[in-house]
């Protein structure tokens, strides 16, 4: 398997996704919107989009297997696994507020091989593979070199369910906005890792999040520079609904404070 190839192959299908949720924006309304749990929002243009990368997907490559956000696929491969997320930001997508993406990795048996994010409003694809450098719309892109948090800029996400541990969040939230540059919500994890891949964040912390809203966005912060771990600074990010992600200058600084608040 050429892994490069594939990964070339999967930005199209990913911009051809994006190009369906672009076009179908200015024709959605209310009456389409669904409700998989409390807050939590599907729409026939995310289950449309994820059928296409599927079908896509499949014939891209042959046998592998999906973990996939909306559910129309049940099938699990040996070695290959996709994890796809085919709009992540479906409530920015219902009010017509960007950013969203279309997010798409490539799990080998447990490690994550390839990694694709592609913001539909701004038509920036970020993408990497295993050992490469991670891309820009073809420009190679790095992480920030800050290495204070007190001169940085933050990310995090607002959970929609799960609220048990939303007062020990607020209380880091608190911290951070007092002392940082500033702490943004854009409303899609996929992004949040795909601007601090580039340098635009130079961290991200949220909890109550699945593999498919994140798993393309660690590898290509990982290869782009960054470091990733759980609030405890393990390596139980992936599945387990936490992730600490930034540049390597002002990881260690941020997590001790993220641990000091969500874990101690």
């Amino acid at each position: 398997m050429d892994i490069e190839i594939i990964c070339r192959e999967t930005c199209i299908i990913a911009r051809e996704a994006g190009e369906f949720i672009r076009g179908e924006s200015s024709k959605f309304f209310a009456g389409d919107i669904e409700t998989k749990g409390k807050h939590d929002y599907v729409t026939y243009v995310d289950r449309n989009a994820e059928k296409k990368i599927v079908s896509d997907l499949e014939k891209l490559l042959p046998g592998a297997g999906f973990i996939a956000e909306e559910g129309t696929i049940k099938k699990r491969g040996k070695p290959y696994n996709w994890i796809v997320d085919p709009l992540d930001g479906t409530t920015n997508f219902i009010h017509g507020l960007p950013p969203y993406s279309v997010s798409i990795a490539l799990m080998d048996k447990k490690e994550i091989i390839l990694g694709v994010i592609y913001e539909i409003g701004f038509d920036e694809c970020f993408f990497t593979w295993k050992d490469c450098p991670a891309y820009l719309n073809g420009e190679e892109i790095s992480v920030s070199k800050i290495a204070k948090v007190n001169d940085s800029l933050l990310a995090t996400g607002f959970p929609f369910s799960n609220y048990d541990r939303f007062d020990q969040f607020i209380e880091s939230l608190k911290y951070f906005m007092r002392n940082s540059h500033g702490v943004r919500r854009m409303g899609s994890a996929a992004v949040d890792l795909a601007y601090t891949a580039c340098g635009r964040f130079d961290a991200f912390w949220e909890y109550n999040l699945n593999a498919w809203d994140i798993a393309a966005g660690i590898i290509i912060l990982q290869n782009a520079g960054g470091k990733v771990s759980d609030f405890s600074g393990g390596n139980n990010f992936l599945f387990g609904k936490e992730i600490v992600a930034g540049n390597p200058y002002l990881f260690e600084e941020f997590l001790e404070h993220v641990r000091k608040f969500m874990v101690e």
